[in-house]
């Protein structure tokens, strides 16, 4: 094992990580002229394809080969990963005519990947090449090529993966990307495949899913007292009351803070009816809304709670910020 003679100080530190950003950033940018036909030709064979893609690379490109499958199949082109090594020991079995193989080395000539090139094509599925040699017996095999080559690795020796890394990872995703619009693949889309994270719940769970429901609200007349009110607030437990009609439409809302306002103005709890204190027409939101929606509409307004209603007005729950935070929306 070499011995370490030295070690850097803060400036080559960091003028090594500024070139090495500085080549990898170089590396995608020259990847733009060459989104071309063959490009175009990829998208096309794997939207064509009714089975999925399988994609397999060695080594770091066995690395980059897995991100992208995952990135494909989290973005509505079902995917997965085969390890070359494998696939010539029984593995191979997982491919279909009916797959696309999308095979990486940024040689073209990975011994691994080429072995199993023609089992791959006796299932009659169609071949993707991504490689950083467009000469080579990968690219040339294949029925589209996705150029990837770099003009220079960022380690100071040009041996280790890294620039040619990152641009076959950039180009994956840029496959990616192009087939989700193709699909016209949608938020909702991304969150039924992702629904044990934040953006799942979040674009998946609906106000009517999180609200409390009208018959476990605090409701009363407008022409009731001041202090039945109260009690209802009290009963409710969420810091408000709502007034409705005889039809059960919203009129108002009364909450915690408007009865603190309306101690320090000195009002008459026993004479004063809760029509005269109530906020008319407050803030209300569809149930069939995303929980987000109202997040976003409660911050706006600078208000803690929201009513659920209908087109018409007729109550039919409550959401406070509480609600959406347990819910795990915000």
């Amino acid at each position: 094992m070499p011995q370490k003679t030295s070690v850097p100080g803060p400036a080559r530190a960091i003028e090594l990580a500024a070139r090495t950003l500085q080549i990898e950033a170089d590396a995608i940018t020259a990847l733009i002229p060459r989104i071309n036909a063959d490009f175009v030709r990829a998208v096309d064979l794997i939207l064509a394809g009714t089975g999925r893609v399988i994609v397999s690379g060695m080594g770091k490109s066995g690395h980059i080969a897995r991100k992208i499958a995952a990135t494909l199949a989290s973005t509505g082109t079902p995917a997965y990963f085969v390890h070359p090594g494998e696939a010539s020991h029984g593995d191979l079995g997982m491919v279909q005519g009916s797959d696309v193989f999308l095979a990486l080395s940024n040689s073209g000539e990975t011994e691994e990947v080429l072995r199993i090139l023609p089992a791959v094509r006796r299932q009659g599925a169609r071949l993707i090449a991504l490689t950083g040699n467009p000469a080579s017996t990968l690219a040339t095999a294949a029925d589209a090529h996705l150029d990837a080559s770099v003009a220079q690795e960022a380690c100071p020796l040009n041996l280790a993966p890294t620039a040619s890394t990152t641009a076959a990872l950039a180009l994956g995703d840029a496959l990616a990307v192009a087939l989700l619009d193709a699909r016209g693949f949608g938020p909702e889309d991304f969150a039924l495949s992702h629904p044990g994270g934040s953006l799942g719940r979040r674009l998946l769970t609906y106000v009517r899913d999180v609200m409390h429901p009208v018959e476990t609200l605090p409701v009363v007349s407008p022409d009731a007292p001041l202090s039945e009110a109260i009690l209802a607030m009290s009963k409710g437990g969420l810091g408000m009351t709502v007034i409705t009609d005889a039809a059960d439409r919203i009129l108002g809302i009364f909450t915690d803070g408007d009865l603190r306002r309306a101690f320090i103005e000195g009002v008459d709890l026993r004479t004063s009816t809760i029509g005269t204190l109530m906020h008319p027409h407050p803030w209300r939101i569809a149930p069939d809304k995303l929980a987000v929606e109202a997040v976003e509409l409660m911050e706006r307004h600078r208000v803690n709670q929201i009513l659920v209603a209908d087109n018409d007005a007729h109550l039919l729950g409550a959401l406070n910020m509480h609600d959406l935070f347990a819910a795990k929306v915000i």
